[in-house]
């Protein structure tokens, strides 16, 4: 079985983790974005996955390399300008076979796409979505479906609570047949939810309802939630047995004179100072270090990072390389990007995002 991973976008909402770095292949938890995508894949029958890149393309390349580390084939098509989802599908074309799966690649899931493609093949479909039920399906357009499970329509959601319509949304999975590629118009930018997915309504497009974990892991949010429910097992990965019943991972070359509360994956090279404080739901990437009484929570320090003495990290990420001044504040959902330095007794919160390399002095941010 084949697979298309839409993997083009400039991360936009990612940034400033992914200025420097392609969404695809950012560190989640401990390996690349992608790898998780590539592992659920192949436990479906997938043997090939074609990657379909834009930003930095070839950074993704040296990255992955040919698939051989996830058991399939891994090829790459460049796209020479966001052709968006439709026109990257396209853009595709010619290394497509009859039938074939197309997934976002900003997705986090351990849906049964095994059960997606069965039910695809029994309903004789042209195109069968994937559906996640959600709770707030607010920032979302909606799926309803009629009682052979095949499309009725998509469609805003109304004002004001409606019980009786269940909240159904695409989860960024698609089995599809090759004719749709025919619907597609070449050399320009296409939306296949805006532009193609009205034209299949009553022409073979069904839905599949997957009870399962589902996240959009594409901002800052949903990358720090996905990547504590991995960690705590939330979803089925190659994760959870490395991770075992108690939601700890320690390293063994890991230094720790402090104290560490699972769920934490602390991993190799690592220094935790005496008297810091890491966990609950704390990654800790390569090589990273936590000086003396420092406390974090809810929070990704990613490879080679330093935090100072007695820094507060709540709810944040921290990226590569990046050096935190003692006593300093790092909450609310800040992005700290790659190589910044931030110096003592700093406060950084309510969503900041620092871009890669900026410097920062000694209480230049105190609010």
């Amino acid at each position: 079985m084949q697979a298309l991973i839409l993997a083009g976008g400039v991360g936009t909402r990612l940034r400033p983790l992914t200025a420097r770095t392609p969404k695809p292949v950012v560190t989640l938890v401990d390996r690349p974005f992608v790898a998780f995508m590539l592992e659920w894949l192949g436990r479906h029958g997938v043997d090939e996955v074609i990657l379909s890149c834009g930003f930095l393309a070839d950074s993704v390349r040296e990255v992955l390399g040919d698939g051989t580390d996830y058991d399939l084939r891994l090829r790459y098509v460049d796209e020479p300008e966001p052709l968006g989802t439709g026109g990257a599908l396209k853009y595709a074309e010619a290394l497509l076979e009859e039938r074939f799966i197309v997934c976002n690649g900003d997705v986090l899931t351990d849906m049964d796409l095994t059960a997606q493609i069965a039910q695809h093949e029994r309903t004789g479909a042209t195109a069968t979505l994937a559906l996640a039920r959600v709770e707030d399906p607010s920032a979302y357009g909606l799926v309803r479906l009629d009682d052979d499970l095949s499309v009725r329509d998509f469609f805003e959601k109304p004002d004001g609570r409606d019980d009786q319509l269940e909240a159904l949304i695409s989860a960024g999975s698609y089995v599809l047949e090759r004719r749709v590629l025919e619907l597609i118009p070449g050399g320009r930018p296409v939306s296949i939810e805006r532009e193609i997915w009205p034209m299949l309504i009553g022409n073979g497009m069904y839905g599949y309802v997957a009870d399962a974990y589902w996240l959009d892991i594409g901002s800052p949010q949903g990358y720090l939630q996905g990547s504590f429910d991995l960690i705590e097992g939330q979803v089925e990965t190659s994760l959870v047995a490395q991770m075992g019943s108690d939601h700890l991972s320690l390293a063994e070359s890991a230094r720790i004179d402090g104290r560490v509360v699972p769920a934490a994956l602390i991993a190799e090279d690592c220094e935790l100072g005496h008297d810091a404080h890491a966990g609950s739901q704390v990654i800790l990437g390569r090589g990273a270090k936590v000086g003396a009484g420092a406390r974090l929570e809810r929070t990704v320090v990613l490879a080679g990072a330093q935090i100072g003495e007695r820094c507060v990290l709540r709810d944040c990420v921290v990226g590569e390389r990046a050096q935190i001044g003692s006593h300093t504040e790092v909450s609310g959902g800040a992005v700290i990007g790659q190589d910044v330095v931030i110096g003592e007794h700093n406060v950084i919160t309510a969503g900041a995002r620092i871009s890669p390399g900026v410097v920062l002095g000694d209480r230049a941010l105190t609010c």
